[in-house]
């Protein structure tokens, strides 16, 4: 009888737990999106549903109460964007995550900040996607297909304005170049400034559809951001730059911002 009262006394608070849970990884997952702000005014009107009950509304509590009856068809219309995005996240997981060693991964950024560095000096613009544990398989077939190990040298010739492979961006998996020229699909948030290119629209996009970390430089400034999660970090020096690779790159990175991280000048987060 008591392991029966224990388990009636527990069920009530692991249930609490698990829809707090849930509750918040949906609010991890539409941060920062037109969808957070909708489930914010969601939540004032299921408020007002509950007020409208207490005080004996009667015909406000049954326009809010049909409203509800049909909320599954309006999250699907409302959140069309974010559902898909996030169906397709789900699509792109390895069932097993293939790490780079230590060395590997210090190999690979130290050849990807030189590169990028002596681009941006240039003012010659570059956008270089990393796989991490979503596979960007779509996006390498929609470029030309390289699988070449990855150098400092070869990343600047495929930005070289007068090369046929400068246009797009390369996608790194592992330790190689796994493809250049590739398509990255634009972001579509209306909080981005209008002012901002092509190449800065398509590096968000790929960053809100997979957890790619995405380095790029401006051609027309040659600074140099990291964009990651939906997010665009204005890079210091190349300290900066090498650090925030390893803290996004290695294994125990997680959804923790950058130490300092601020809005950019397009809305998003950055680094002051």
């Amino acid at each position: 009888m008591e392991i029966n009262h224990f388990i009636e006394f527990i069920r009530p608070i692991i249930e609490i737990s698990i829809l707090w849970f849930v509750f918040y990884r949906i609010l991890l997952f539409f941060e920062g999106t037109r969808a957070f702000q909708v489930l914010k005014g969601i939540a004032y009107l299921i408020i007002a549903l509950l007020l409208s009950q207490i005080l004996g509304f009667q015909v406000l509590h049954w326009l809010l109460k049909n409203f509800f009856s049909i909320w599954i068809i309006v999250i699907v219309v409302i959140f069309q964007h974010e559902l898909r995005s996030g169906l397709a996240r789900l699509g792109q997981q390895h069932l097993f995550s293939i790490s780079l060693g230590e060395s590997e991964l210090q190999a690979l950024i130290d050849e990807m900040s030189d590169a990028v560095y002596k681009l941006s000096k240039r003012k010659i613009g570059c956008l270089i996607a990393i796989e991490r544990e979503m596979k960007l398989t779509m996006y390498i077939e929609s470029g030309v297909l390289l699988d070449s190990m990855i150098s400092s040298p070869l990343l600047q010739s495929i930005f070289m304005t007068a090369s046929p492979l400068h246009d797009g961006g390369v996608i790194i998996r592992g330790e190689r170049i796994a493809a250049s020229s590739c398509l990255f699909p634009l972001s579509d948030n209306p909080s981005v400034s209008k002012t901002v290119g092509t190449r800065h629209r398509a590096a968000l996009g790929l960053s809100e559809h997979t957890d790619s970390v995405i380095a790029l430089a401006s051609e027309e400034t040659g600074d140099v951001s990291v964009v990651f999660e939906g997010r665009f970090i204005k890079i210091d020096d190349q300290t900066h730059f090498v650090n925030l690779l390893k803290e996004f790159l290695s294994p125990a990175s997680s959804r923790r911002e950058p130490i300092g991280s601020t809005r950019g000048p397009n809305g998003q987060k950055g680094k002051a």
